[in-house]
């Protein structure tokens, strides 16, 4: 049999075939490139996000150790100026701004021995205190730093005529009361 098909005169030839079989009408192409580029840019700007939240957390945690270091050292600073400062003329208001500033066993060992204090102070050449450095050593676990410190008194020999100064070390533990930093142990180091 020959491929040949013979049609009939009712029978056209449109009758087997779909009249649009032999024309080709494209399909329209999945586009993926802006949905993927949408989604990366879109994990990107969350990242992007993420990375300046962790590094605002972080620099937050910093200045707020770098403020109170300075505080604590800042204070600690003023303690010892007024520690080593004797003023034998007031010494009650000398022992009176050391006690305000005491908490602890710095407290209780200042009370106990506030006489003697009195006494040695009432019969000291006036002397100035100075802070030649301080830094802190260590931040313990209750939230007080050990602050060591260097300092210099300077006094006047009873005739006027010479200044004695002389030098010591401290390491000075203060610890943060409610919105004031107090004195809780302060130990002359040799």
């Amino acid at each position: 049999m020959s491929p040949l098909r013979k049609f009939a005169d009712g029978d056209p030839g449109d009758s087997t075939v779909d009249p649009g079989f032999f024309r080709s009408e494209p399909t329209a192409a999945v586009r993926w490139g802006l949905p993927l580029i949408s989604a990366l840019t879109a994990l990107v700007v969350v990242a992007a996000i993420a990375a300046a939240t962790f590094m605002l957390i972080r620099q937050e945690e910093d200045r707020r150790a770098a403020v109170n270091e300075a505080s604590a050292l800042g204070y600690t600073r003023e303690f010892m100026v007024t520690y080593t400062s004797l003023d034998p003329f007031n010494a009650n208001a000398y022992a009176d701004r050391i006690k305000a500033q005491a908490t602890g066993e710095f407290a209780k060992n200042f009370g106990e021995r506030l006489n003697e204090i009195l006494v040695q102070v009432a019969r000291s050449e006036p002397s100035t205190g100075e802070v030649l450095a301080a830094g802190v050593q260590r931040w313990n676990d209750d939230g007080s730093a050990d602050v060591l410190v260097a300092t210099k008194v300077s006094s006047r020999t009873p005739d006027g005529k010479a200044t004695i100064e002389s030098g010591s070390r401290w390491v000075a533990t203060t610890i943060k009361e409610g919105q004031q930093w107090k004195i809780s142990n302060l130990v002359q180091v040799i």
